[in-house]
């Protein structure tokens, strides 16, 4: 079996991970809770997977919160939503703070309060400066507004004079993506057992392993995680290795 020597080197391990947070409601639902509970307990799950990306030393993790679709749920779920999130960038924001964690949040921030988009700006500025693991928040966003909002950007470019419609690349659309000054995304995630990309990251996962796991999201720990980054490792042929093993790379790290 191969130790954890033989994979130590960052080309080896995703540099940028990306998953999508899926079955809070169901985990809720399996224990005769309301939707919400889920959504809370979600949060713990957060912070392990922020905590775990931390040790591993990945250079950005991405965290799908809240789709452009989610406007569709229950008022009293989205509701319920919008508080918590206010809720964790308040007890939250300092603790990224002190570990050199930036935050981001990326999509269309027109439709939040103007208290919550307060509340994005004074957590985005207070870590802008951090040069640690980079933390993305995916909220009300989607990948088809990505591309749109990019082409739109390029558009205005054209009829400002400052592009012909003919000189227009895949390189300048990318550079009008979010996340664009970041790695591209290495490795996909989805926890709840679903194996769709649901308009997250269209643009940005056109070269990512996607890895889809039965594991409801509050559920989904450091042990989870290492298994996903193992089979990342795997599929890659870079040596292979275990769950176990990358559990115990961390460790050696944090020695």
């Amino acid at each position: 079996m191969p130790t954890t020597a033989a994979f130590k080197e960052p080309s080896q391990l995703p540099r940028h991970v990306a998953i999508i947070m899926d079955g809070n409601g169901r985990w809720a639902e399996q224990r005769g809770k309301f939707r919400v509970s889920g959504h809370k307990a979600g949060v713990k799950a957060v912070r392990e997977a922020v905590t775990f990306a931390y040790k591993l030393g990945l250079d950005a993790l991405t965290l799908f919160a809240f789709s452009s679709e989610n406007w569709r749920r229950p008022e009293e779920e989205v509701s319920a939503l919008m508080g918590l999130f206010i809720a964790v960038l308040g007890s939250e924001v300092r603790k990224l703070h002190r570990n050199n964690i930036r935050l981001r949040i990326i999509g269309e921030r027109g439709a939040f309060s103007d208290h919550l988009q307060r509340k994005i700006a004074d957590a985005e500025a207070l870590t802008a400066a951090n040069t640690g693991l980079t933390l993305n928040i995916a909220a009300n966003y989607g990948g088809r507004w990505d591309i749109a909002q990019a082409a739109r950007r390029l558009a205005e470019r054209v009829a400002a004079g400052e592009l012909a419609p003919g000189d227009i690349t895949e390189q300048q659309l990318d550079a009008h993506m979010q996340l664009a000054d970041l790695a591209p995304v290495d490795l996909l995630i989805r926890t709840g057992g679903e194996q769709r990309i649901s308009n997250f990251l269209l643009w940005q996962l056109a070269y990512a392993e996607l890895y889809f796991t039965p594991v409801l999201w509050p559920d989904f720990g450091e042990e989870s995680f290492s298994e996903a980054v193992a089979a990342f490792v795997e599929r890659e042929r870079r040596f292979g290795c275990t769950g176990a093993q990358i559990r115990a790379l961390v460790a050696e790290r944090e020695a």
